[in-house]
This record gives structure tokens, C-alpha cells and sequence, in this order.
């Protein structure tokens, strides 16, 4: 008499050990579920208002009293400027999935059915990421098509006159790495040892202190933007959900992830558009 087949219905361990799998590639992959260059915000709920503010000012304290710094008139307090807000940004979280049927086989191998779907759910967040690094303010680059230093410098001190003065994070096409790597090799950056390192490593690093990655996730250019220019909303991150599919004799695995990126501030980014 044949023994019973046992099915993975039965197999506690798969679930345990694909939704490992899944989450880590999915973090691994992604340039920005991390939130070390976009930041997070939790959205239980999937929506999440990002307040604009701005208004307020600091003011100088004299010998004889507090000084206005513009009118030069004392005063024995400090006097209220008000911070403002000028509306918000609302931002209502995607639902990005992938699904795939394991079937009641044997040899299933757990961590590779996860590997695969967290890549997936990780790629089509950050091509949605990409598609919005698109859309920031386009800045006027030296040639239609060719990448110069005086293109990132000038993109840079775009953003640094804006007043920010924190992290800058960039993002280079893949299409287009060959182009700044080209740049990198040139007499703009000769004489020093990073040249040698990016050329050796082919690690873009870091330009007039803003950190390069390579995406292929970003078409024909360059972003730029500080860490108050976006936000990534998020409801649930990446997760696996098993439930047993008797139609198609096996398992239902699902990747999802519930979450949205937006641009909250347009004037601390760039994008160097080379678009042929």
C-alpha cells in the first residue's frame, strides 16, 4: 500500500521560511524600502498627510534687551513668529503584490520561491519610486545628452540655495552610468585618489558631498534631492500570506507590500534630465 502524500498544507516550516526569504530580498533589493535615503512615515490607516511649513525666524538679543535684527528696536521679550503651514501632501499607500502557485511537487525550495517575489515586489516599488524622481524640478544641464561635472555641481548649488544644508542623496540611470563614469575618468577629477578608487570599483561614491547610486529603475538622467523631498508612506511593509489553492493541488503564496512615495518639498531636488 503506497504511503499518503503530505502535502505542504501540512508543512509549517514553508510559510515560516518563504516569508523570511521574501522580506529579506525585498530590503536587499530595494534602494529605498530602507528609508536611509527617502524617509518613512507608519500609515496605519494607508494615507498619511505631510503638513508644508514654513514661516517662523530667530532674532538677535541685544545688551539693553531683545533687538530686532532689522528695525534695531529693543525688547524685553521674544517677540512670536509664528510657524505656518501652506497646506499638505496626502498621500494614500499603494497595494503592490505578487502571487505564484506552488504545487504539491516535494523539493520545494522555500527561500528561492521568496527570493523571487520579494524582488518583484521590491522592483515595482522602486520603479515607482523612479517615475516620481523623474518629475522633480528639471534642471538646465550644459548638453541635451552628455553628463558633465558642471551639471552636478550646478544641480547640487541649485538645491543648497534653497537653504538645504543636510544629506544629499543621487541617483543615476543605469543608461546613463556609463556617461558619468566616462566624466569621472576625465581631467575633472584627475589628481586625486578617488579617481583611481571609482574607477577601480566602479562606486560612483560621493560628488561635492551628495552619496551617487546607480538604478536601473531611472531612465535618461540624474536625481537629486535632500532628505526633506520626499516621504515613503507606509501601511504594511513587505509580507507573505500561504493559503491552500485545493483547484490547483498545492499553495497560494502572496508578496504584498502597502506602501507610496510623494514628493513633499519640489525645491529640494533636481533632476539632470539627458533624454536623447
Amino acid at each position: 500500500m503506497a504511503e499518503n502524500y503530505q502535502s505542504l498544507s501540512a508543512n509549517s516550516d514553508f510559510e515560516v521560511q518563504v516569508r523570511a526569504a521574501t522580506v529579506y530580498a525585498a530590503h536587499e533589493a530595494s534602494m529605498f524600502l530602507g528609508g536611509q535615503t527617502i524617509p518613512v512615515v507608519n500609515a496605519p490607516n494607508g494615507l498619511v498627510k505631510i503638513p508644508v511649513l514654513s514661516g517662523g525666524a530667530a532674532r538677535t538679543l541685544g545688551v539693553a534687551g531683545f533687538t530686532d535684527g532689522s528695525t534695531g528696536t529693543d525688547y524685553e521679550d521674544v517677540n512670536v513668529d509664528q510657524i505656518t503651514t501652506s497646506g499638505s501632501v496626502d498621500i494614500v499607500c499603494d497595494l503592490i503584490a505578487s502571487r505564484t502557485v506552488v504545487r504539491d511537487l516535494g523539493a520545494i525550495d522555500a527561500t528561492e520561491i521568496g527570493r523571487q517575489l520579494g524582488n518583484k515586489v521590491a522592483a515595482q516599488f522602486d520603479s515607482n519610486v523612479g517615475d516620481l524622481l523623474a518629475t522633480l524640478t528639471n534642471y538646465a544641464e550644459a548638453s541635451a545628452t552628455t553628463l558633465t561635472i558642471e551639471d552636478i555641481y550646478g544641480a547640487i548649488g541649485a538645491i543648497r540655495a534653497t537653504g538645504e544644508m543636510g544629506a544629499l542623496f543621487g541617483f543615476v540611470s543605469a543608461d546613463k552610468y556609463g556617461t558619468m563614469m566616462s566624466e569621472i575618468g576625465s581631467t575633472a577629477f584627475a589628481g586625486g585618489d578617488w579617481q583611481g578608487a571609482a574607477l577601480q570599483s566602479g562606486s560612483l561614491g560621493s560628488i561635492a558631498g551628495c552619496n551617487f547610486f546607480v538604478t536601473s529603475h531611472l531612465t535618461n538622467g540624474v536625481a537629486i534631492l535632500g532628505g526633506d523631498a520626499m516621504r515613503i508612506a507606509m501601511q504594511k511593509n513587505v509580507d507573505v500570506e500561504v493559503a491552500r489553492r485545493a483547484e490547483a493541488v498545492g499553495q497560494d503564496v502572496v508578496a504584498s507590500l502597502h506602501a507610496k512615495a510623494a514628493i513633499v518639498d519640489t525645491t529640494r531636488g533636481r533632476f539632470i534630465n539627458l533624454a536623447s
